[in-house]
């Protein structure tokens, strides 16, 4: 029988969690010390009622060249935006805006109740923005974003100009996570589980997506990869799946902060 509970914990497997995270929340708050007195950074900005429904918006240099969504994790109940201002950085430098959201946490919400605000956040963004949009999260937010790449979830003036979705270590089949402690703080129900799961979806046509993972992640997560990947190719989605050598469920993201990592050339190419 498998642990799901031990299945989803990445914190028990990577010592130095805690410390990346306080390392996070570091990094976050010099690029906003940073770019504010420039007049390049906007926070708190509100797109919906709810008081988490607001986000910080970060803007290069000159006209941007287009907009990248970045959606925090923390299993839909932890952590806000302020964790992430830092992962700006690298598409800042070749010229592109970026948009990151908090949004409300479980219990007080849903996972269908979160993905509906990352939808108002992304249609927020779209109305006040022009070329080109990226989507990308992480953990959760890799769940989150590929929703929005689901068929009929946004409007399809914004899908159109969607150049690229790409959950980071997202959690796609959510069904497993009714067997956890977890499950407690999300109350998922098996009808929420599965129309809340990317792989008992259809993509939305013509959004290319790349499922992106570290190599050294928990195996349920490189499932979780594959199983998308494979579901949404064989539906005729235009699909790259990505394993990142060296990299475990905290230290993938980090090289969108850099203008030469790798995640962040995937936006910008």
């Amino acid at each position: 029988m498998i642990d799901w509970n031990d299945a989803f914990d990445n914190s028990g497997y990577v010592p130095e969690a805690e410390a990346i995270r306080a390392d996070w929340v570091q990094q976050a708050a010099r690029l906003r010390d940073e770019l504010l007195p420039q007049g390049r950074a906007q926070i708190d900005l509100t797109y919906g009622a709810d008081p988490r429904e607001v986000m910080d918006i970060f803007a290069p240099v000159g006209t941007p060249k287009g907009t990248l969504v970045f959606v925090h994790g923390g299993y839909w109940h932890m952590m806000d935006k302020s964790y992430w201002s830092h992962l700006a950085a690298g598409c800042l430098a070749h010229g592109w805006q970026v948009a990151i959201p908090s949004y409300p946490l479980a219990p007080q919400a849903r996972i269908s109740e979160i993905t509906q605000s990352i939808t108002a956040a992304v249609r927020n963004v779209a109305d006040q923005t022009k070329g080109p949009l990226v989507l990308a999260g992480h953990s959760a937010g890799g769940h989150l974003v590929a929703r929005m790449a689901c068929k009929g979830v946004l409007p399809d003036d914004i899908t159109q100009r969607l150049a690229r979705v790409f959950p980071i270590s997202g959690v796609h089949h959510l069904t497993p996570l009714l067997q956890t402690t977890m499950n407690d703080t999300l109350q998922l129900t098996e009808t929420e589980a599965l129309r809340e799961s990317p792989v008992e979806l259809d993509p939305a046509p013509g959004v290319p997506v790349t499922f992106w993972v570290g190599a050294d992640e928990r195996p349920e997560f490189l499932r979780q990869n594959r199983m998308a990947a494979e579901r949404w190719a064989g539906k005729g989605a235009d699909v790259r799946s990505v394993y990142e050598a060296g990299q475990d469920h905290f230290t993938v993201i980090g090289s969108l902060a850099k203008p030469d990592g790798p995640l962040t050339q995937e936006v910008i190419r």
